[in-house]
């Protein structure tokens, strides 16, 4: 059975960040906010805890996940930024964007795009979460709270429980998150490209 943490979306109590921080670390897989959908998410390096979520949402091997990161220090451990695309992150971070880039040794090769050898970066503007992502000391796998058979993630905490409370270890109730998806742009060759369209603005991007 999960638990449920009611956590402030402006003040995040942090005894419930600490909580949190070690069942993420134990393995667990939870369900926070984020400033664009709720996700669900867990530890980068867990095996055990990524299949389980492959599980949760029925995802075939060749999904790409992101890597939920504090902020832009955190990015160039994860991805090959070039100067050029570091301005770009600079000015669209944090926020709903997710950036496709190019990943280092750092992060497992069962995680990157199998041709590409890329991975999805998000710096998320939610305070629960960068809270949470602080604690932990290290980026999160993550992906969009959308279960099996559903076009629209799910954007109600309690609704989330009752649907996975035996397939999660904690779900964060931050308050009402919408169901609109991050901006995904592709910046590998420094010029961004729009793969999907968001909540993030694209005026000015290319296409």
């Amino acid at each position: 059975m999960s638990q449920l943490f009611q956590i402030h979306p402006d003040n995040p109590q942090q005894r419930l960040l600490n909580t949190a921080s070690d069942m993420v670390q134990a393995g667990g897989v939870a369900v926070y906010p984020t400033d664009s959908t709720y996700a669900i998410g867990c530890q980068m390096g867990d095996k055990r805890a990524i299949d389980r979520l492959r599980l949760i949402r029925q995802l075939g091997k060749k999904h790409e996940f992101t890597l939920v990161c504090q902020d832009l220090s955190a990015i160039a451990t994860y991805a090959k930024v070039s100067n050029a695309a570091y301005r770009f992150l600079k000015a669209h971070t944090p926020g709903p964007y997710t950036f496709i880039l190019q990943a280092t040794h750092e992060v497992p090769r069962r995680l990157q795009n199998p041709k590409r050898k890329s991975i999805g970066i998000r710096v998320p503007d939610n305070a629960i979460l960068k809270g949470l992502l602080e604690t932990l000391g290290e980026p999160m796998i993550s992906t969009t709270l959308m279960l099996p058979g559903d076009d629209m993630a799910l954007t109600d905490p309690y609704e989330a429980q009752a649907l996975l409370s035996n397939q999660v270890d904690l779900v964060i109730d931050g308050g009402y998150c919408g169901y609109e998806e991050t901006t995904v742009v592709d910046l590998i060759d420094d010029i961004p490209v729009v793969v999907r369209e968001g909540l993030g603005p694209i005026d000015g991007f290319g296409r």
